[in-house]
């Protein structure tokens, strides 16, 4: 499949203006939760009263807590996610040059803010809250990404006839953050939107893009 084109070229600079919105939110966030609220269940601040809360984590690892393993494990995390966003910048640049529709792009904007806004905090965190685990080689690249979104949707014990977690207990879904959030909306977007974004035919070629050339008659090339 490929990506749906149009006829118009579109400018990137909207597209990055989108991502930049998304980091300049999840960073304010941050800044907020980590400066006002208290770290941990004591500082627990209910939304909308037991379906979702804020309360202030921090993460050593990816998105809704995953982890890889230490000490290096978060060095190759924080490696791997400034390739990501190099690769999504450029992927971003080569979409509005071929036309793809806009819609597309704008998801991939919201991956890129979500990643950039992670990012940060990776590289710089360490340093500017001075959250990097104990024990990591350097405060540079060890930061802690500050999560505070909680929405508690099970609590209990799994049932034991369910395959991989039966058994064990969940205090709800993982704490996240809006980064963390941007990148899951735009990769739903993108699923929930195929027939829209992709086509199965080969994508047609630019206006000046040149044309192979052809024999009016193959026969007369014999």
């Amino acid at each position: 499949m490929h990506p749906t084109l149009t006829t118009r070229q579109h400018s990137a600079a909207k597209f990055f203006l989108l991502a930049l919105f998304i980091i300049a939110l999840d960073q304010l966030s941050k800044y907020l939760v980590h400066t006002y609220m208290q770290l941990g269940s004591a500082g627990e601040i209910p939304i909308f009263g037991q379906w979702a809360k804020l309360t202030y984590t921090l993460n050593p690892g990816m998105a809704f807590g995953a982890e890889l393993p230490a000490p290096y494990g978060k060095l190759v995390l924080t490696s791997f996610r400034m390739l990501a966003v190099g690769g999504l910048i450029y992927y971003i640049i080569r979409l509005c040059r071929q036309r793809v529709a806009a819609g597309y792009i704008a998801c991939m904007a919201l991956i890129l803010g979500g990643a950039v806004g992670n990012l940060i905090d990776s590289i710089f965190y360490g340093i500017i809250y001075n959250n990097a685990p104990v024990g990591s080689p350097t405060r540079w690249f060890y930061g802690q990404v500050i999560d505070m979104i909680f929405v508690p949707l099970y609590v209990g014990y799994f049932p034991k006839s369910w395959p991989l977690i039966g058994g064990s207990y969940s205090n709800g879904f993982p704490i996240f953050n809006i980064a963390d959030s941007s990148i899951f909306i735009g990769v739903a977007l993108i699923l929930l939107n195929q027939s829209r974004f992709f086509n199965e035919s080969q994508p047609a070629a630019a206006p000046n893009e040149p044309q192979p050339l052809v024999a009016a008659d193959a026969e007369k090339l014999a």
